[in-house]
């Protein structure tokens, strides 16, 4: 048994857990822990600007790669920054360890310098959280803080530990396994219900699949490709599980809910029998819960229980690992006829031709959807995709041509502006084999600007896509809308040289007025291996359709004025 201080205890647990990129920002709380990391050569850490800006990073990182993100940050004010990047990863569900630094045992509770009580303003935003009060309980601490963010539902661990646990020495056991008694994650599906839901679908006239994002977090991908190809099911994907089938993909109606396609949002007011698969039934998803699905008996399969009838009444439920209960039912399913539903899809199709996502190209002025879809013409596949959260989020979701699971990768449940910069960051370093490229709006670019200065500093190339319309687009919609064009303060008619501001931080910068300059812009771009910014001026006034209004059906949807009028 080997004799350490806590910090080294930290370093050596980082190490077996297999960790390979560390994001963070020191301060006095954490010092030991920042010494051990000057003298290891086990993983590399990458200092960012900003707290919240490192948990987003170690948040990209594990969207990419499916591992572990992990951060560490100070007391105080360091933690308190990191809260909005620790409550993203937790709506999310993304599988993070936070640790965080804290005042010696006998300070806590006495107001010392940058004291602040981690455990309890993160309670409501973590999976779990620890305060290690002794050094003993350090090794196991650690290892349970992984076990539990990357098994059942994954989601950020908080890990807070005093400076006096870190400076003192004591003898270090990491265990092999973890025994929680009260954290029991079932995997396998309950064969009776998985056979009941079978057996459903198999009687279904109008069967639809709910994709969401859990999809990706379980890794069943593949397994839900081979179901719904064996099966012929038609399919509609939630904003964090696009890429689960390829956007081409015969039997994908595209997305769902508040700016989801016409399509697909018929499909599910119409369906006898709607099939979730790792998805939460989100309010803008849902739109008005007393008009969803109203004709379908609902199934939902999660891992979490917690998630299953939460916010609409389920007829099958099924607790149990998303990939392994679509393996069983793509052995029940085996001889699923295909035939007894060619109505039901043709009918869908007819609504996918009619209303397909579409929007009016203009020779005057550059439209935000055609930089989206230009981009998937020339990176397609080659490409992960990063957002911020506003208009550009929603047109990336609708437009990019998404080809497999964690090619995109946004804020979905928290909705956080100032996510995409640091993100795409973190998702580099997973994914060296990929062009990152984050899109995003003016007023969110500005969020985390600084963590350009760490795309600098560690020579992490990726490419930022301003969207530039002046405007916090997506509230200016709503004002637009609902608000009789009072546009309170939304206007950004006021900005920064984008351009000059990402050149004064080392990287490269071009501007996009017409439609001829952006092929060019992107390849010098991509040449340079810098972090750039590409800042397109698109129109103004654009708006993201088709559109749910708050608390209206899903079926409600304002469509686009040619659309609109064929409905009239």
């Amino acid at each position: 048994m080997k004799i350490m201080t806590g910090a080294e205890m930290v370093i050596q647990a980082l190490h077996l857990e297999g960790v390979k990129v560390v994001f963070g920002y020191p301060g006095g709380a954490v010092l030991h822990i920042y010494d051990e990391i000057y003298k290891q050569n086990y993983f590399s850490h990458i200092l960012a600007r900003h707290e919240q800006g490192a948990v987003h990073a170690a948040d990209g990182y594990a969207r990419a790669s499916g591992d572990v993100g992990v951060a560490i940050i100070t007391s105080g004010p360091g933690f308190t920054n990191a809260v909005t990047g620790i409550a993203t990863a937790y709506t999310d569900s993304i599988p993070l360890v936070v640790i965080s630094g804290q005042v010696p045992i006998t300070q806590i509770g006495t107001d010392a310098f940058q004291e602040i009580d981690a455990v309890g303003i993160s309670r409501p935003c973590t999976k779990h959280n620890f305060l290690v009060r002794n050094l003993a309980e350090l090794p196991r601490i650690l290892k349970e803080a992984f076990y539990i963010a990357r098994s059942g539902r994954p989601g950020p661990v908080l890990v807070d530990i005093p400076k006096d646990i870190t400076g003192t020495k004591g003898e270090f056991s990491y265990p092999d396994s973890i025994v929680l008694q009260s954290y029991k994650p079932t995997l396998k599906g309950n064969p009776r219900q998985v056979k009941k839901l079978c057996d459903a679908i198999s009687k279904a006239s109008k069967p639809l699949f709910y994709i969401g994002g859990g999809a990706i977090l379980s890794n069943a991908g593949e397994v839900i490709r081979d179901l719904v190809h064996c099966t012929g099911i038609p399919c509609t994907e939630t904003l964090l599980g696009r890429g689960v089938l390829r956007y081409d993909d015969d039997n994908l109606l595209g997305m769902l809910g508040m700016h989801g396609s016409y399509a697909a949002n018929m499909a599910v007011s119409e369906c006898d029998l709607l099939v979730c698969l790792g998805a939460r039934f989100d309010d803008r998803v849902t739109g008005k819960l007393s008009a969803f699905a109203t004709q379908a008996k609902i199934a939902h399969i999660d891992v979490d229980p917690s998630s299953i009838g939460k916010v609409v009444g389920v007829d099958y439920p099924i607790v149990g690992d998303l990939k392994s209960v679509v393996s069983d039912m793509l052995s029940e399913l085996s001889g699923y006829e295909s035939a007894k539903i060619l109505e039901w899809k043709e009918h869908l199709r007819e609504y996918a031709r009619r209303y397909p996502l579409s929007f009016e190209d203009s020779l005057d002025c550059i439209k935000p959807q055609w930089v989206i879809q230009r981009l998937g013409e020339i990176l397609g596949e080659s490409a992960i995709i990063t957002t911020d959260v506003g208009q550009h989020q929603m047109w990336a979701a609708q437009f990019y041509p998404f080809s497999f699971p964690r090619q995109f990768l946004s804020s979905g449940g928290l909705g956080t502006m100032g996510y995409g910069l640091p993100a795409a960051m973190g998702a580099k370093l997973a994914r060296e084999d990929k062009t990152l490229i984050n899109i995003t709006g003016d007023g969110s670019i500005l969020m985390n600007i600084q963590e350009l200065m760490t795309c600098v500093a560690y020579g992490i190339p990726l490419v930022s896509v301003i969207l530039n319309n002046n405007y916090l687009g997506m509230v200016r919609q709503w004002q637009s809308f609902f608000y009789e064009h009072r546009f309170s303060h939304t206007d950004l008619t006021l900005q920064p040289d984008f351009i000059k501001l990402i050149e004064s931080f080392g990287g490269v910068g071009f501007r996009v007025e017409k439609k001829s300059e952006f092929d060019s812009a992107l390849q010098k771009a991509l040449d340079s291996k810098k972090v750039a910014f590409i800042e397109v001026i698109v129109d103004r006034y654009e708006d993201v359709l088709p559109m749910v209004p708050s608390g209206g059906a899903i079926y409600e949807m304002i469509l686009p004025k040619t659309q609109q009028q064929k409905q009239d």
